[in-house]
């Protein structure tokens, strides 16, 4: 690991006792929910990450505890450096505080994740769909959402995905 990253991953565990893992010289910070915006705002004020390059969720059902992660990917420009920072959310009440007030990008990131995972931002000053429409229930990205399938046709099966076909009526 970078010595820089290196100070700040060190900063991060003193102030919230965070625990980190290594991949291919990058930092992976594991902050507990309530920690998440305090952290943000360390980062941003003091380590000069002022970018929040990406916003998403990981889900990993069928575990339980925790079923999501909540991904913020930040980049300091001025240090040439990026560290990730994860917030473990179970199924039961997946909520997270906001960090729209930290990171003004957040607002439409954290709106996209609530839209496709389900995942509440606490505080969040728009937390309406994005990307599907207003009254669906379910969550896309989420892997228990069922999926679509549509046989393709070929000329072995087109007897049998034809019959299935749904023609519109004259």
């Amino acid at each position: 690991m970078d010595k820089k990253l290196e100070k700040i991953v060190q900063a991060l565990q003193e102030n919230f006792g965070t625990s980190y893992e290594e991949f291919r010289d990058e930092a992976h910070v594991f902050v507990k929910a309530e920690n998440i915006v305090e952290a943000l705002t360390l980062l941003r004020d003091k380590f000069e990450f002022e970018l929040l390059s990406a916003l998403t969720a990981t889900d990993y059902y069928p575990q339980e505890t925790p079923r999501f992660h909540v991904v913020y990917q930040l980049t300091s420009l001025a240090r040439n450096l990026s560290v990730q920072l994860r917030v473990a959310v179970n199924s039961d009440q997946p909520k997270v505080p906001s960090a729209a007030f930290v990171y003004d990008t957040a607002n439409w990131r954290e709106r996209e994740v609530f839209d496709m995972f389900g995942i509440v931002f606490d505080g969040h000053p728009d937390p309406r769909r994005i990307l599907t429409p207003e009254g669906m229930e379910d969550h896309p990205l989420r892997k228990d959402f069922p999926l679509g399938y549509e046989e393709p046709q070929f000329t072995f099966n087109y007897d049998d995905v034809d019959l299935k076909k749904i023609y519109a009526k004259e």
